[in-house]
């Protein structure tokens, strides 16, 4: 039996095999499905297109970070412990309210952060699939680099390019919740002559990562990476944001983070060589469920907080995503102490 060092418990190249299609295929299914659809349908009101987002509060997306209490002694091979779950509830306390606070007093602030941190995070969220599952073997700091600002910016990025008014609207509601009058202080990011900068520079970036793997990845390795990446221009390029997050988000982000989490613990490892997915995908769920329930009882507390917040659907789609963003920062945390621990952060 062939092993990786990616946790305590050993798995099986059999096991990595059944991880790595259970973490990219659903993905890869998603995303080029969408984008065939949207390609064949003229408009998709916008009911339609919130129907991911929506099914994310409860499946995957959410629950993806409700986890974060069994990761740390899963990772270390330790028994959970209540010091362990009130030591991640301290973290969440503190960096998650510390960030809602400065949605009140900052949202314009806030906002721009949320982008950057989910840049970050979304970037981070590709370096297990690829140096753990796909196999790429430039795992140095360059490398490392390359995923995050390449695979993290295309979805932030590409939007920004391509759907401008209706970024500029979502951003609208988000910071209209707390103070109305900020959302013009966001003005700049959505001129015509920032766009272009930001255009040429990013797509310069995503060019010169994907010429810098040949001749320094297998010929497999860098067909994937190389498929993934413009699939994902192609897909944020001409899906509706809205949409297109929500997609990428369940089917893309949190599944990746999901299988990287049962490879920790080895009743999942065990399931996952003898390719019983829907088995430790009910085993995650299981896992997920009771933070999963206490996170929607602080969202409405949260809704309750906010000055400006009204039953309208764009009112509370604006108080998922922040809430999402007050979750992110500690999640954030703990998955670059998780990161650290496994070497994946690039070897010089």
């Amino acid at each position: 039996m062939t092993t990786y060092t990616s946790s305590p418990t050993p798995v099986s190249s059999e096991a990595r095999s059944n991880a790595r299609r259970l973490a990219l295929l659903p993905g890869w299914v998603a995303l080029a499905a969408t984008l065939v659809v949207v390609l064949a349908v003229e408009t998709i009101p916008l009911s339609y297109q919130l129907v991911p987002l929506a099914l994310s509060v409860l499946v995957l997306g959410l629950p993806h970070g409700a986890v974060d209490h069994l990761v740390v002694p899963q990772s270390t091979d330790r028994p959970f412990s209540i010091e362990t779950a009130a030591t991640v509830g301290g973290v969440y306390l503190l960096a998650g309210g510390t960030y809602a606070v400065a949605w009140f007093l900052e949202p314009a602030l806030a906002f721009a952060f949320f982008i950057l941190l989910t840049w970050f995070h979304w970037g981070q969220g590709e370096l297990h699939p690829r140096f753990r599952l796909v196999g790429a073997t430039r795992r140095s700091r360059r490398a490392v680099v390359e995923t995050l600002v390449v695979r993290g910016g295309i979805p932030m990025i590409v939007p920004l390019l391509a759907f401008p008014d209706q970024y500029r609207l979502v951003a609208g509601w988000l910071v209209s919740l707390f103070d109305p009058g900020a959302v013009a202080t966001l003005e700049g990011l959505f001129s015509a002559e920032f766009r272009t900068v930001l255009g040429v520079g990013f797509g310069t970036l995503v060019v010169l990562s994907l010429v810098s793997g040949v001749g320094r990845e297998d010929r497999e390795t860098w067909l994937v990476d190389a498929g993934e990446t413009l699939l994902l221009v192609a897909f944020f390029a001409t899906v509706p944001p809205l949409l297109a997050i929500g997609v990428y988000f369940c089917a893309w982000h949190s599944l990746r983070h999901i299988v990287r989490y049962l490879l920790l613990e080895e009743r999942s490892v065990v399931a996952l060589e003898e390719g019983r997915s829907v088995a430790v995908l009910g085993r995650f769920a299981r896992d997920a469920a009771p933070l999963t329930a206490l996170s929607l009882v602080l969202a409405v507390v949260l809704y309750a907080l906010v000055p400006n917040a009204s039953g309208a659907t764009e009112d509370l789609l604006a108080l998922y995503l922040v809430f999402v963003a007050v979750l992110t920062l500690p999640h954030v945390l703990f998955v670059t102490w998780l990161d650290l621990r496994e070497g994946l952060l690039g070897n010089g």
